[in-house]
């Protein structure tokens, strides 16, 4: 796979002769836009996120194949219908070079491409699996009508015990070594003889996933090897900076502009933190109230926040001010701190128009001794996300709810139950960014501030 800045060349492969759904052993021989590169790669992470956070909710299969369909269709769908397995195949490569580059990263990637691959092959018409299955080149062999005839009754207990119906005359079975389908014997959906588990068509996904898990598994392996040894210093100037950047990117809108609610005034800020600040924010909010000052980390933080949800910078200025002076005195505030509000507004230095923090950014930040900044469901100990979590009235029960998803490090899901028990209403979309909590917030209770009134 070429990169290059202008254009890409097709592949010579006609599209109909490519199976739907491949097997990404090789990366493709074809040029690719570096447009292209970025591009398709964060709309593949969109379809592993949306699976991330749908397993971490605890999807029924069910709902995650429509939703895989769904996810597919809204970000893997090329412009050029003959370019789409291109597109496919274009964009795991690009992230398997993302994520090969850590422990963690190559974890979850693994996890969410079999996820994929799993969801996809389930949706797959019978000819489509049947040929996959010749070109994985898997351990596997139909059985005979004798060997049927002779296992039915076994095959038939097995069914029974899972309410599946029983196996017709015209069924197909295939005969595969018992360690190839670890998740079928563990749940013992399987009949093992002689070594070999007789495996039911509609559960072939079990054994092509375990063998694209452990092909992708070595794959990243070897794609870390080079990625160290020579493509990083290679492409320092043009592919690595992008490379890096990909397994932190946040996917939605940058808030650098309030667009829905319009301006907010410094009298607001108080009764907004106690109604629609997530707990990153309210946190920072709190100890800035309470220390009148806050380390450059925290400033940041706060501040784009705050710019975000429609704090002019006159109000900004002046809302740090008054903070500030009480610990540092009106000048010391004037000569140190109010460049960096002017600058965090594009109105100072470069001119650049700074966007509030994502999620990703704040849970990837590491916090020192004295620092407030960072995600409070990473960073706090047990006991002080439970007091937080109650002074924002979560119950005990959701609370709970919250906790056991920190203990698993899901910590934007911790922060969607949080807001659902808080907001007593759903957040399907799941939360990604401070500014969208505020939003969502705001979106529930002005109608309900309207009636109020």
């Amino acid at each position: 796979m070429e990169i290059v800045r202008s254009q890409r060349s097709r592949t010579n492969t006609p599209n109909d002769s490519v199976s739907t759904l491949p097997l990404y052993r090789y990366a493709p021989q074809l040029e690719v836009r570096l447009e292209d590169f970025e591009v398709f790669a964060m709309d593949r992470l969109r379809v592993l996120k949306g699976i991330s956070d749908a397993l971490a909710r605890g999807k029924r299969p069910e709902e995650m194949e429509n939703l895989v369909r769904d996810l597919w269709k809204a970000n893997m769908r090329h412009p050029e219908a003959s370019e789409d397995v291109n597109k496919d195949i274009i964009s795991h490569f690009v992230l398997r070079l993302v994520y090969c580059r850590t422990e963690d990263l190559r974890k979850w990637f693994l996890s969410m491409e079999t996820a994929l691959y799993r969801y996809r092959f389930l949706l797959g018409s019978s000819e489509a699996k049947r040929a996959l299955m010749e070109e994985f080149d898997l351990p596997c062999k139909a059985i005979s009508r004798t060997e049927f005839e002779n296992a039915k009754e076994k095959l038939e207990q097995v069914a029974r015990s899972f309410d599946q119906p029983l196996p017709t005359a015209d069924a197909i079975f295939y005969k595969v070594p018992f360690e190839e389908v670890p998740e079928l014997v563990a749940g013992r959906r399987v009949y093992i003889h002689k070594g070999h588990a007789y495996v039911a068509m509609h559960q072939v996904v079990s054994l092509v996933v375990t063998q694209f898990r452990s092909n992708l598994s070595k794959a990243l392996i070897l794609t870390n090897r080079k990625w160290t040894s020579t493509i990083r210093e290679q492409e320092r100037d043009r592919l690595t900076p992008i490379v890096e950047a990909l397994s932190m990117s946040y996917l939605g809108p940058d808030y650098s502009q309030t667009k829905e609610f319009g301006e907010i005034s410094i009298k607001d800020l108080d009764q907004l933190a106690r109604s629609s600040f997530p707990l990153c924010m309210r946190h920072l909010f709190d100890k800035l109230r309470e220390d009148h000052h806050l380390k450059h980390g925290g400033r940041m933080q706060l501040g784009l926040f705050l710019k975000g949800v429609g704090l002019r910078m006159e109000d900004a200025l002046a809302f740090w001010k008054a903070e500030f002076s009480q610990k540092v005195g009106a000048e010391r505030f004037d000569k140190e701190y109010a460049y960096s509000i002017r600058h965090n507004y594009g109105k100072e230095g470069k001119r650049t128009d700074y966007t509030p923090y994502s999620c990703q950014k704040i849970i990837s930040s590491t916090p020192g001794v004295g620092d407030h900044h960072g995600c409070p469901y990473r960073h706090f100990s047990e006991e002080n996300l439970r007091a937080a979590l109650g002074r924002m009235g979560v119950g005990s029960r959701a609370m709970e709810d919250v906790v056991d998803k920190v203990r698993n490090r899901h910590y934007q899901l911790a922060c969607t139950l949080t807001f659902e028990a808080v907001h007593s209403s759903s957040c399907d979309a799941g939360i990604n960014h401070p500014n969208q909590y505020f939003s969502d917030s705001h979106k529930i209770l002005q109608p309900k501030n309207n009636n109020a009134a």
